[in-house]
């Protein structure tokens, strides 16, 4: 019968620290933190979005802006004359057709 030979200390204190090594490693790689440049906007970036905004309070700005759009093309159109009320009268509906495919 074969008999179980306990290991040396060293042995478990080369295992422990390769699993320290090993812990550090994946954190760093799947725990990444955000960089200062991730948090600055890009260079011609207007618009953001800030962060931990809950998407109900996203949807109802995007509404809103949907129907300013919508008033906006609408108004124009009829300010307007042959092709070119025909263009402004084309593009009205593309905030309603954004709706229809997000839904």
């Amino acid at each position: 019968m074969a008999r179980a030979v306990p290991s040396s200390p060293s042995a478990k204190s080369k295992a422990k620290q390769q699993d320290e090594t090993t812990q550090r490693v994946l954190d760093h790689y799947l725990l990444a933190k955000l960089d200062k440049s991730q948090d600055e906007p890009k260079p011609g970036q207007v618009f953001t979005v800030v962060k931990g905004l809950d998407n109900e309070c996203l949807l109802a700005n995007l509404s809103g802006t949907l129907s300013s759009a919508d008033a906006m093309a609408n108004e124009l159109a009829f300010d307007l004359e042959g092709s070119r009320h025909h263009l402004a009268l084309g593009i009205q509906p593309s905030p309603l057709w954004e709706r229809a495919c997000s839904r």
